[in-house]
């Protein structure tokens, strides 16, 4: 009785010890660049939450009981920063009681502290608009930054889930590699878009237009956030640029105006992994990217 006993403690003790081996890192994301990026680095060693999809703009995120739940379980998550979730992640964080991912903890991850960040406000005044007092936050539309960010995600995967340190490390390396290749592949195929100049509709596209050595020559939106208005678009008739820049969540009013205006043409860009078709992962979003700026240039 007590051999049996003993060998049915041994076994559950294994099965747990077998449980916990198998355990995968919980990882929330904020937004779909930062979970594509944590699949390409963690593979199968972690499960990947993703807060918000393509079609919503993450300075808006309502703090559902959903996302809290998902961020007391985890045990990283990476975020944009620069406040581009102020508005929804510093509640869940508090609602959900989970200290391995509060800020200064190496459970909280925020890309913008990865990189030098461009736009950086001399002053902070809201009558500028919707202005972003560390500089403009989103980052994830230049990819020799997201080769930096990708390094130092890669580092915090091994720091918060050393037992599988080398693994992560192995990913890093390839990952690298390949997306060192496709960078010098987009920036060739992106060449002959160098010095043209480029109306936007939001100013999310600085990084990708100081990658390519694009000019941005003015915005639809007369300050950040500020819906386009006659007055403004009639001023900006008047500005020679060679494409209006928009991602999917822009409303067309606006570009579509100005296109009849002056001729100039509208080009839709994904913004994220997942706005467009075929930009359903990091590779797939530059390659998406870069194949309709050169069919524009052409």
């Amino acid at each position: 009785m007590q051999s049996s006993t003993l060998r049915l403690i041994v076994a559950f003790a294994m099965l747990v010890l077998a449980g916990t081996a198998q355990a995968k890192l919980n990882v929330f994301t904020c937004e779909p660049e930062w979970a594509a990026l944590t699949k390409e680095l963690a593979g199968e060693k972690a499960k990947v939450f993703t807060a918000t999809h393509a079609g919503q703009d993450p300075h808006h995120v309502q703090a559902r009981p959903s996302l809290i739940a998902r961020l007391r379980s985890a045990d990283l998550a990476v975020c944009t920063g620069a406040e581009l979730e102020t508005g929804w992640m510093p509640m869940l964080q508090r609602r959900a009681r989970n200290a391995k991912v509060l800020p200064g903890k190496p459970g909280y991850f925020e890309a913008t502290d990865q990189v030098l960040l461009l736009e950086q406000p001399a002053e902070l005044d809201r009558a500028h608009g919707d202005i972003h007092g560390d500089g403009n936050p989103h980052v994830q539309l230049d990819p020799r930054r997201m080769l930096k960010i990708g390094k130092a995600l890669s580092a915090r995967l091994q720091q918060v889930d050393p037992s599988n340190s080398a693994a992560y490390q192995q990913r890093w390396q390839d990952f690298a590699a390949r997306w060192q290749a496709a960078l010098d592949r987009w920036q060739a195929d992106a060449a002959a878009m160098k010095g043209k100049r480029v109306v936007v509709h939001h100013q999310e596209w600085i990084y990708l237009l100081n990658w390519l050595g694009m000019q941005r020559v003015g915005s639809l939106e007369p300050k950040p956030g500020i819906p386009p208005n006659i007055a403004h678009l009639a001023q900006l008739k008047q500005q020679p640029a060679d494409l209006i820049l928009l991602s999917p969540l822009n409303d067309r009013k606006a570009s579509t105006w100005l296109h009849e205006q002056t001729g100039t043409p509208v080009v839709v860009l994904p913004h994220t992994v997942g706005a467009l078709p075929g930009s359903d992962n990091l590779f797939g979003l530059f390659e998406t990217i870069v194949s309709q700026l050169a069919a524009t240039g052409q």
